[in-house]
């Protein structure tokens, strides 16, 4: 299974400004990851600290997810949700931004979400598998056991009441299960995160 990748495209700049292929499937199959996307979707949060996750989708439905930022700041999160997996509960983080032009590609077992940085931030992203209502999932995105570092704290930060009613780690049972990556495949290590 392909892991979590950081997509850093490359800006051409004139004086109009600058042209940028945003996705190029080749360029990600290379990297080890060659998959459909079939549906887009955007989301805009206008207060800063809004929270969007922890969220996946169960197999047999399981999504990849291609983020982006168009306008703003995110702190962006991929918690490892593979039951058996040596990184289970361990994340990859990410700030995103319409500046920096990174990306994250989060791969179907990982729960995916992130708080904003910036009022009004626009946030893109691409999946595998079409929405579907009955297979929705998720983390409490507050749970000090993911050890996640919000740059804004719960206390503050904006959430809906579905996502505050999420599960912890502890009382989560997993739909999904680890398969070793083939060799020379894997993830960026789980924690680290990306300046």
């Amino acid at each position: 299974m392909p892991g979590v990748l950081l997509v850093e495209p490359t800006r051409l700049g004139d004086v109009r400004g600058f042209f940028s292929e945003t996705y190029r499937r080749t360029a990600l199959a290379e990297a080890g990851f060659d998959a459909e996307f079939v549906q887009e979707n955007q989301s805009v949060s206008e207060l800063i600290g809004t929270v969007r996750g922890l969220h996946f989708q169960r197999p047999p439905y399981a999504q990849d997810k291609l983020v982006r930022v168009i306008s703003g700041r995110i702190l962006d999160v991929a918690v490892d949700v593979r039951s058996g997996s040596p990184t289970f509960g361990k994340s990859v983080v990410a700030e995103l931004s319409a500046d920096n032009f990174r990306q994250l590609l989060v791969p179907a077992g990982f729960a995916h979400g992130f708080q904003t940085l910036t009022p009004g931030a626009v946030v893109l992203y691409r999946v595998t598998e079409y929405y579907r209502a009955e297979a929705e999932g998720g983390l409490l995105w507050s749970d000090p056991d993911l050890q996640i570092d919000w740059p804004i704290p719960p206390t503050r930060a904006t959430i809906n009441g579905r996502d505050a009613a999420l599960p912890k780690l502890g009382a989560f049972r997993s739909p999904f299960t680890y398969e070793a990556p083939a060799k020379g495949r894997g993830f960026a290590p789980h924690g680290r995160k990306f300046e």
